[in-house]
């Protein structure tokens, strides 16, 4: 089993390397762009293990690269086509990739032990904590996408990241919620060992993302607001 996730993480990583090239031949910058971050989350995990651990126990639960392999290459081939051509590819980008920030957050609620949330008493109600944040993060992300559209527009090139309107976005955010009850309903618990080896580590992020998230949103908002504001 250990063997064919290696081998699966592989194929995938080296899937979003194909497609970077396929962008870079077709001088496709926006595809290419996004083609290189998925690659550098893709590969970040095991990157990690071979720096930090060198064949102790493993940093990370290996399912993690994978996930991030296979929603990296799914969203790297949608922005050379399928975004446009295919209207659930969508769907199934935001599905999945919530469903992976949904995992994360879930592990940290249930895996937080009570010594360590006294002072974040809603970590108990883990489904309520993991389907609201995953909610938030998907706003932070459209609205990230309104931000490539302003700076686009500003400076007369094509974003890196689509804006296709209001009705995608509020599609978006369904589809995240989806997501994130998927992972609610099925328990999933994989990374949950990884949480209780580093609560402290665990903790920390959770205050920290939560913070980058609520104030990089209302930043992006005033941005965006600001921006249209000028341009009529």
């Amino acid at each position: 089993m250990t063997d064919l996730l290696a081998i699966s993480t592989l194929a995938f990583q080296g899937g979003i390397a194909g497609l970077l090239l396929v962008a870079v031949r077709r001088r496709n910058v926006a595809a290419a762009l996004n083609a290189v971050g998925s690659l550098v989350l893709a590969v970040l995990p095991t990157a990690t293990e071979v720096v930090v651990q060198a064949g102790q126990q493993p940093v990370f639960e290996p399912s993690l690269a994978l996930w991030l392999g296979v929603a990296g290459f799914l969203h790297s081939l949608g922005m050379l086509g399928p975004y446009d051509t295919t209207w659930w590819w969508d769907h199934l980008t935001h599905t999945v990739s919530a469903a992976l920030v949904a995992a994360l957050i879930y592990a940290a609620s249930v895996g937080t032990p009570p010594a360590l949330s006294a002072d974040l008493p809603w970590l108990g109600r883990a489904g309520v904590l993991t389907v609201v944040c995953t909610f938030a993060i998907g706003v932070f992300w459209e609205l990230i996408e309104l931000v490539a559209r302003e700076i686009g527009d500003w400076y007369d090139i094509d974003p890196v990241l689509v804006y296709y309107g209001w009705k995608d976005t509020g599609l978006d955010l369904v589809f995240d919620v989806v997501g994130a009850l998927a992972v609610v309903v099925l328990d999933v618990r994989v990374f949950v060992s990884t949480v209780e080896r580093f609560p402290v580590v665990t903790k920390r992020l959770l205050m920290a993302s939560g913070w980058l998230v609520v104030l990089g949103s209302v930043a992006m908002a005033l941005f965006v607001t600001i921006g249209d504001s000028i341009r009529a």
